[in-house]
């Protein structure tokens, strides 16, 4: 065979053998094959609507955000709901906090503690003939609302009770020595007056229009994190027996309230007070979200007694009532159950008219009474001085006796 056969059939073998290997790349890897490049679309495809199976909706003029297909859809289920306004419950707060918050001051106390020193044994054996004593500075801190421009303050009993030093801290900065003006224990409650020019003052709203769910939020110094705002409802009104003050009608809210709160304002969504926060029950006992504090009406009340007269006068009578229920009655021999006094002060005017312990208390000046709480209340309503009918059960009889109501003693 010539060379020029040779070379063909070389040609031939190698032609066919890169078309074998082609078609089984095509076969195996087809993505490695060039595409054909797309046309580039015209201004007058790129501007065209997609189809839609949607009838079209007639010309006019669209209100923006009232058109699901006029604004970007996020992709997955979400992009199913149409737009629209944001539901009641994500609206803002903040004006209420802008026109509540710069009233509420921080207020830290202190007061010198004397403790006695323990004793070591080896080091000191006649320690308990002669005993040492050290002093220490203890500092707590609470919230407080300013109800007046002249300085006037309004926070806790507890927060300043025993307190040597009282410091107040506005929003803005400025720090002042406040003074107490007067305390009320019986409501804990207490009015500081501090002097600084240019003061905010919070607006005061209407407690007795509050409806259990109504939105309020807490503003105050939660372990010293001072203009904290937490936001709950009105769980509940006219809460009493909790053992926190002797004339109790809080206002029970699951707003997160903590230490430091106290004194702190309870405001309803247009900023209004409504309340002074006063207490949360121990989380230790595995309790949340209970909160509780004084109505605003209540505060308007003792707060004018307390500018005006330096205290607040209450009528008194000096019996000690107690709620029983029909069983406690059934076991003291009693008819029914409702409001027993259990005890008499010595000398006082109830002793004097002839009440005695065991009575069941069952009207004040002809009008039914069902809670110890309520005939105290009514009682301290009493002016001294006045007269006051009292209708009990004593055994089988029914005794009304009229008792002229004394001021209430004050107590620290």
């Amino acid at each position: 065979m010539s060379r020029v056969q040779n070379g063909l059939v070389f040609l031939a073998g190698s032609i066919v053998g890169g078309l074998a290997l082609a078609f089984v790349v095509v076969v195996l890897r087809p993505e490695l094959l060039p595409r054909r490049a797309e046309p580039p679309a015209t201004a007058l495809q790129a501007s065209a609507p997609a189809l839609s199976a949607t009838p079209a909706k007639p010309a006019g003029k669209t209100v923006p955000g009232t058109d699901p297909a006029a604004a970007p859809q996020p992709p997955g289920p979400a992009a199913d709901i149409p737009a629209g306004p944001p539901p009641p419950g994500s609206a803002s707060y903040a004006p209420a906090v802008r026109r509540a918050a710069p009233a509420v001051v921080n207020i830290y106390t202190a007061r010198v503690v004397t403790e006695r020193v323990p004793r070591n044994v080896f080091e000191d054996p006649f320690g308990e003939l002669a005993p040492r004593y050290r002093q220490r500075v203890e500092r707590s801190l609470g919230s407080g609302v300013i109800v007046d421009a002249s300085g006037q303050i309004v926070t806790n009993h507890h927060v300043i009770a025993d307190a040597d030093s009282i410091r107040v801290q506005l929003a803005d900065g400025r720090v002042a020595d406040a003074s107490i003006l007067g305390r009320d224990p019986d409501t804990d409650l207490a009015l500081l007056r501090i002097s600084l020019p240019a003061l905010p003052v919070m607006p005061l709203g209407r407690s007795d229009q509050l409806q259990v769910g109504d939105i309020v939020l807490a503003i105050g110094n939660p372990i010293g994190l001072s203009q904290t705002v937490t936001q709950g409802i009105v769980s509940a009104t006219g809460r009493g027996q909790l053992g926190v003050a002797t004339f109790e009608n809080f206002i029970q809210t699951d707003a997160p309230i903590n230490v430091g709160n106290s004194g702190g304002a309870l405001i309803n969504a247009r900023g209004e007070l409504v309340g002074i926060n006063t207490a949360v029950i121990a989380k230790n006992l595995g309790v949340e979200g209970i909160g509780f504090a004084i109505p605003v009406n209540l505060v308007r009340g003792v707060v004018g007694e307390i500018a005006t007269r330096g205290r607040v006068i209450r009528g008194w009578i000096g019996i000690v009532p107690e709620d029983i229920d029909a069983a406690q009655a059934r076991q003291l021999g009693l008819a029914r159950g409702g409001v027993l006094i259990t005890n008499l002060y010595i000398g006082s005017p109830a002793q004097q008219a002839g009440l005695r312990p065991g009575d069941l208390v069952t009207a004040l000046d002809g009008r039914a009474t069902d809670t110890a709480q309520e005939v105290l209340a009514r009682i301290a309503a009493t002016a001294p001085g006045a007269r006051l009918r009292v209708r009990v059960t004593r055994g089988p009889e029914v005794v009304e006796l009229e008792v002229t109501a004394g001021e209430r003693p004050r107590t620290r």
